[in-house]
This record gives structure tokens, sequence and C-alpha cells, in this order.
């Protein structure tokens, strides 16, 4: 996906975005009582509202001009306001501030309470195949610190691991017995990581979030050739939905196969957050809108607002990234499997800060 829109996802960013990170209090709510919008402030683009909510922010000082940028999470309204470096997140329709950060006013950033962390599925439904009873081939689990810092953890998706419901079968296979609330029960029993939930697209989904935000940036070290139909050049170049998806696939190619895959679509992502980085906090409703309709979240507008405004705020090189893996072995129906060593179980009580 492409960067920014990518990181909407995250939280959901996958990606992606807190239930149990706490409320944040930036504010009163602006569903107190509340006087009439001050004329100490202008909101380019927003209705009386949203306006009174951010007024309440910059309560006592004058001369404060600010935009919004509207978006919708879920059917739900969603602003980024900014104000020179200062963004204040809300969430509509009655306009709630729910996080965001002022250095105007010396007041520290409201984004709930690390570490944070939301499970990145990609489903292998083909386009036009609904997500119900496909399997989470690609699983990134995203986490960051509250401090700067972050973290992306790719899953082999050959790892044996309990069920949703009992039983014991490949990782990946969790999304098909319990959808994505059973996909992140069985990477929370793998990993023991708070993982909070998760946002998955399918195929189809994948590439039209590319493909709508104009591409993905990103520098591609080796060139590889996907099922002899589609070749991702080597070099920097922006990638289009069916070159991301392909380079997010490939792993017979690769010398260490699905584990050079899940590195892979660990790249992406590191890739999405440096643009969205560079893009700035105002684009992200606009990707918000765009990701929740290609792809599925069980977060509600204010955990992934709050999440994905996070990633403003990490330093992408604060972020590590590794991939789970292990062994080989088969399991007792004759299955090819991975065994998690202990590099990899390490690496989980490591990430527990929510840093690499």
């Amino acid at each position: 996906m492409r960067a920014r829109h990518l990181a909407a996802a995250l939280a959901a960013a996958a990606v992606a975005l807190a239930g149990c990170s706490g409320d944040p209090d930036p504010a009163p709510s602006s569903t107190s009582p509340t006087p009439t919008p001050s004329p100490a402030i202008t909101v380019k683009g927003a209705d009386a509202a949203l306006t009174r909510a951010v007024a309440k922010v910059y309560a006592g000082k004058t001369g404060v001009t600010a935009t919004a940028h509207l978006g919708t999470w879920k059917r739900k309204k969603v602003a980024v306001v900014t104000s020179g470096k200062d963004v204040t997140l809300a969430v509509g329709p009655s306009w709630k501030v729910v996080g965001g950060w002022w250095p105007s006013l010396e007041r520290r950033a409201s984004l709930g309470k690390g570490p944070r962390f939301v499970l990145v599925i990609g489903s292998d439904a083909r386009p036009g195949e609904p997500l119900k009873g496909t399997r989470g081939d690609t699983l990134q689990i995203v986490g960051i610190d509250g401090k700067g810092g972050g973290g992306i953890i790719g899953m082999a998706r050959d790892i044996w691991a309990p069920m949703p419901g009992g039983g014991e079968a490949k990782i990946n296979a969790a999304f098909a017995y319990g959808g994505g609330k059973g996909q992140v029960e069985t990477v929370r029993a793998v990993t023991g990581l708070p993982i909070e939930g998760y946002v998955v697209t399918g195929f189809g989904g994948f590439q039209k979030i590319v493909n709508k935000s104009g591409g993905l940036p990103m520098k591609v070290a080796e060139k590889l050739v996907f099922l002899g139909t589609t070749t991702v050049k080597k070099g920097k170049q922006v990638l289009s939905g069916k070159s991301a998806l392909a380079y997010a696939r490939e792993r017979k190619s690769l010398p260490d196969g699905d584990f050079g895959r899940s590195a892979h679509q660990g790249d992406l992502l590191l890739a999405a957050a440096v643009a969205a980085r560079v893009q700035g906090p105002s684009v992200i409703p606009k990707e918000m809108t765009l990701v929740s309709k290609f792809a599925e979240s069980d977060r509600t507008a204010t955990e992934a607002l709050t999440f994905v405004a996070s990633m403003y705020k990490v330093s992408p090189g604060k972020v590590g990234h590794t991939v789970a893996k292990g062994g080989f072995g088969t399991s007792s129906d004759g299955q090819s499997i991975v065994i998690l060593d202990d590099e990899s179980k390490q690496a989980f009580v490591k990430f527990k800060d929510g840093r690499l």
C-alpha cells in the first residue's frame, strides 16, 4: 500500500487502534455545555461544533488559525485539525477531541497509553472473493512504544499454533476458523503480546488501496519475478498495486522462502511509515476513508485515529524489524510446519515495550 494509506490501515497500523489503551484527555469533551465559538480561533473547513471543540484546546489564546481535514472511518466522521505544528484529533458527529499534540501550548502529546500493538492481516482472498473462510497469509505485528520508537514482527505463515476453539494448525489458518478476532487470539497466544485489534484486506482490496493512493514509493533491493508474470525491478520506484502485491507474495525465488516473503511484507510497512511521515498528519482522514472502504477492522474511529496519528510521532530510525521463524517439522497429520526457535521467542519478550 502507499505508505500513508498503509499507515492508516495499521493500525492499520495494521493496521491499527487500542480499546484497552486508555482514553486520552487533551481537553474537555465537546459534548459538555459549550460557549459560542470564540472569534479568537478560526478553523477553516470546520462546522460550528468542531470549531467549539478545538477552541477549548486553545482556551485563553487569541489569533489562532487552523485548518480541518475531514474523513470517515466505518461511517463515523474523523478530523485532523492542524495549526502550525499543532495537531488536534477529533471524532464526530458531535466532535469530541480524542488526542493530538500541541507544541505551541507546551503540552505533551495525548495519543493513548503505550505500548500499543495492532495486527495487520493480508488475507489470501482473491479479487471479488469474501474474506470469510480465507487464510491470513500476511501476519505483521506493528507496535509503538509511545516514546518515538516502534517495531514490526512478521509471523511466518506455517508456524504451528493453537487455534480459536481448540486444536492446533498452521498459524494462518486461525483467520479461516475465527476471522480477525480469532487470528488475533492465536497470535496473542503465540507471542504473549497484548495485541489490541486488527486491520485486514484481501488481494483485491490491497491493490485498490495502492492504486487509488498513487502507488507505494520504495527501494527494492533485488529484482524478483512473481509466477513468471509480474516483474518487480531493482532500485527506487513507485510500486503499483500489482507490483506491490507481487513483492508481498513471492517466495519461491527467495533463498529463505516464506521467511523472506514475510520480511518483504515488513519492508512494505516500513516504506509506508517513512512516506507517511513525509506526507504529514493532514492526510490521515483521507487515508482512513480509503482504507475503511477496502479493508475490515474491529477498531472504532477513536482507536484507529489515535493509533494512526501515533505513527507520525515515530522516528523511522527507531523502528526495528524482524521475522518470527524457526526450524521445520512435521505435524501429526503430515503437514510441513515451522516450530518457533528461541531467538523468535526472545524477540517477543523484547517487543513487549513496543520497540525492537
